[in-house]
């Protein structure tokens, strides 16, 4: 376990923390002065927005208490890159949470969208534009100048299309629509059968638990449900095409406003099946330069830490 002598409070050289936090997990890192990672590491995902109820408010805290207590076996970091989804911008209170448990100063930690982040670990500022499908979905670009801007990125109740939650959203609505029509056709379907295996039931009162009493995250999960049936049913299939165009519409809003660049996809929702990037690259304007990126986001954030 590090002591105060080692980093005392933050000051001085020492690794730099990154945070990468989404719906479904959150990953951190620690970079040595230098860039090299000394240690990595997972816990629960969480959100910004749950930062909105006392009961969201505990589940944070809790995730930054294991994650503090797993960073801590390793080094006391210098300071702190975070990047959380749905953050924007009011993070005293995230940022104290950090500090404390980190036992580092408040300033050492900077916390900013994890799209930046994400941005950052595939491009230079100005240099192409990322789509990036989690649980939700977003188009990023950071112009030279450092500004920051978005085509999607709305939330999962507006929009998000062609992200995690979106493709289980579908797949349920496309069960539940056959249901009203044929009702016990599920049976004939092997995308419902994955899918109801995954809630844990084919009563409508399993489905309807999930989708309104499960966090954001754990939805966004059921798409590895959809994925693994695509083989085999032609509904699954249509969604994972249907997520694939609609993260091409993020690309071209940004291309039709800032011009052609090349662009990059990202996420683990876009990593769900090749049909999802295959149909993207398929939707782009002609001859736009296109690439699916495994990029550690949390290793760019531990060295974007560093200075």
């Amino acid at each position: 376990m590090p002591t105060d002598q080692d980093n005392p409070r933050g000051v001085g050289p020492g690794p730099g923390l990154g945070i990468d936090a989404g719906g479904t997990q959150t990953r951190w890192a620690l970079a040595a002065p230098g860039g090299a990672i000394l240690a990595e590491g997972t816990v629960e995902g969480l959100s910004a927005l749950q930062m909105a109820t006392p009961h969201g408010r505990e589940a944070v805290r809790a995730t930054f208490e294991r994650l503090a207590a797993a960073v801590l076996q390793h080094a006391r970091p210098a300071r702190v890159q975070a990047g959380l989804t749905g953050f924007g911008g009011d993070g005293e209170l995230l940022q104290g949470w950090l500090a404390a448990l980190l036992g580092v100063a408040p300033g050492a930690v900077v916390l900013c969208n994890d799209i930046e982040i994400a941005y950052r670990a595939s491009f230079a500022p100005g240099e192409g534009y990322l789509v990036y499908a989690g649980t939700g979905s977003i188009g990023a670009f950071i112009d030279e100048h450092g500004v920051f801007h978005r085509a999607g990125g709305r939330g999962v109740v507006l929009d998000d299309g062609g992200g995690g939650f979106w493709i289980a959203r579908e797949a349920l609505r496309q069960i539940w629509r056959n249901e009203d029509e044929r009702p016990g056709g599920w049976r004939d379907s092997p995308m419902a059968h994955a899918v109801f295996a995954h809630i844990g039931g084919s009563d409508w009162a399993e489905s309807r638990t999930f989708i309104y009493q499960s966090e954001r995250g754990t939805i966004g999960k059921l798409a590895l449900a959809v994925a693994a049936s695509a083989e085999h049913d032609p509904v699954a299939r249509a969604i994972l095409v249907a997520a694939g165009g609609e993260l091409a519409r993020l690309a071209s809003a940004l291309i039709a406003r800032f011009g052609a660049r090349p662009v990059a996809l990202s996420g683990r929702a876009a990593e769900l099946h090749p049909l999802v990037a295959g149909a993207m690259r398929a939707a782009l304007p002609p001859n736009t330069a296109f690439s699916q990126t495994g990029q550690r986001a949390h290793h760019a954030a531990a060295r974007l830490a560093l200075g």
